[in-house]
């Protein structure tokens, strides 16, 4: 479904992502790496800050899981806010 996209809406729309690598490339990378569990919940957490108020900047894929992410409480697989983005791009 995400590369479905990648092909037809995004690249219709253009390169307007506020983030490196674009949502869409984070979450495919996320499921492939962690899985689709905890994937679709990174890709959504990083889709939730892709907003005008929202960050900005360099957002790879974590190397590891957080340590207090469990499948029964999949929220805590996401990084929600942007705090931990350290390179930012200026405007």
């Amino acid at each position: 479904m995400i590369r479905i996209y990648q092909l037809s809406l995004s690249s219709i729309m253009g390169r307007t992502c506020r983030h490196l690598p674009s949502c869409s490339e984070y979450t495919s990378e996320a499921i492939r790496t962690f899985g689709a569990w905890p994937g679709l919940w990174m890709g959504l957490a990083r889709f939730s800050r892709c907003h005008p108020f929202g960050s900005n900047g360099l957002d790879p894929v974590p190397a590891r899981l957080p340590d207090n992410a469990r499948w029964y409480t999949p929220w805590r697989y996401g990084l929600w806010t942007g705090r931990h983005i350290t390179e930012r791009f200026s405007d």
